[in-house]
């Protein structure tokens, strides 16, 4: 029987690099796809894979297919109607979703699958109370797809870690590791210089603008390590940022009775979203071990003059509160500003860092979201803030 799947996202570089496994793998029937804006894409998605369920949270998007190809497909235009979608749990989804705009979907799917796999950092950073309220109510498995997640999931999957004092007592410290980005070698006087074109060029990976402004301001690691917390349990003092070039090595566990394990692939997606579906046994990786890499491995620390957005870690909260939604986004709007030509490339980190300084943004540190409609007043609140102060 196949294996029924729904992928979030479908049109992003997470996205297509799951399309890319299922493509090899024909015990698996795709029951839903969506995107917010390329509904082409979406569509020869849909077609290759004869999938009948699309949504494209786009308005005009929307309009614009479902006039088209109403005949040939249900389509959606929002995550409400999944229970018209899913008659039954299905097997596997990849939320793949850029940004907080994955958080509701998110909250909406668990229920309707056995497995979720993610993607969206954001997600787990701003609702993870809410998030690991439905997984448990729902019986459903998160598996976390960031290859950095991904790894030390997999290093800890041999343990029973029921709860947090479980990994207290296993866990001394974990590492994960960031490649530096585009701008590791660049003088900080001359990142004010930054073009767009520069920043999206990351050196190991091939990702998406949004993620690739994150890895060049190192964002990416500041959510990575809360991350990290919320999946895992670890205390953010715990967990460690080296600066690892190759993006060979992507975690390393310090285990308390003396034992490191180290997780190492080459720096390809597709190596953790298909360990993740994990349908396909006879799926065989050609991945022969790089010893150029492993005889000269090289770690080094955070210049955090440089990349000051780590700073933000001081003192930040082991549990989910307000402050996440402000700093996710803040960091959205800032980046969007960063792309549109509003912002240069230091007003990213230097204005994150400020308005989190703010007064009323402080304050978001003492309040624990009780639910998603929270989150989202706090999310709009924080974007008009954040356009207020940075550009009027």
């Amino acid at each position: 029987m196949k294996k029924k799947i729904a992928i979030l996202g479908s049109t992003g570089s997470i996205g297509k690099s799951l399309i890319s496994v299922i493509d090899k793998n024909k015990n698996i029937k795709i029951e839903l796809l969506s995107s917010n804006i390329n509904s082409s894409q979406l569509i020869k998605q849909a077609k290759k894979f004869n999938v009948k369920n699309l949504i494209i949270t786009d308005p005009i998007e929307y309009i614009k297919i479902k006039k088209r190809y109403s005949k040939n497909y249900k389509i959606y235009n929002n995550f409400n109607n999944l229970d018209k979608i899913f008659k039954k749990k299905i097997d596997y989804t990849m939320n793949s979703i850029v940004g907080f705009s994955g958080l509701k979907p998110t909250l909406k799917i668990i229920k309707h699958t056995k497995k979720i796999a993610i993607a969206n950092k954001e997600s787990i950073i701003c609702g993870w109370n809410l998030i690991q309220n439905e997984l448990k109510k729902n019986k459903t498995e998160i598996i976390p797809v960031d290859s950095e997640h991904f790894s030390i999931w997999s290093l800890l999957n041999n343990y029973k870690i029921k709860k947090k004092t479980d990994i207290e007592n296993l866990v001394d410290k974990i590492v994960i590791t960031a490649s530096g980005g585009p701008f590791l070698n660049t003088p900080l006087k001359d990142f004010k210089k930054i073009k767009i074109k520069n920043a999206i060029k990351h050196p190991t990976w091939k990702m998406g603008k949004k993620i690739s402004i994150d890895s060049a301001t190192l964002v990416n690691k500041l959510f990575e390590v809360i991350e990290t917390q919320r999946l895992f349990g670890v205390k953010i003092n715990k967990v460690l940022i080296k600066i690892h070039k190759q993006s060979y090595i992507h975690s390393i566990i310090c285990f308390k009775n003396g034992l490191i394990k180290i997780c190492a692939h080459n720096p390809d997606m597709t190596i953790p979203i298909y360990n993740s579906l994990n349908f396909d046994k006879n799926f065989i990786f050609k991945n022969n071990i790089n010893f150029d890499i492993l005889n000269n491995l090289k770690f080094t620390d955070v210049d955090k003059k440089k990349f000051s957005v780590i700073n933000i870690l001081n003192n930040y909260p082991n549990h989910c509160t307000l402050l996440d939604t402000a700093l996710v986004t803040i960091n959205d709007e800032l980046v969007n500003l960063f792309l549109n030509n509003k912002i240069n490339f230091t007003d990213i980190s230097n204005k994150l860092i400020k308005m989190l300084n703010i007064k009323e943004i402080k304050r978001l540190k003492n309040l624990i979201p009780k639910n998603y409609d929270e989150i989202r007043k706090i999310n709009d609140f924080v974007r008009l803030k954040t356009l207020k102060l940075c550009i009027l």
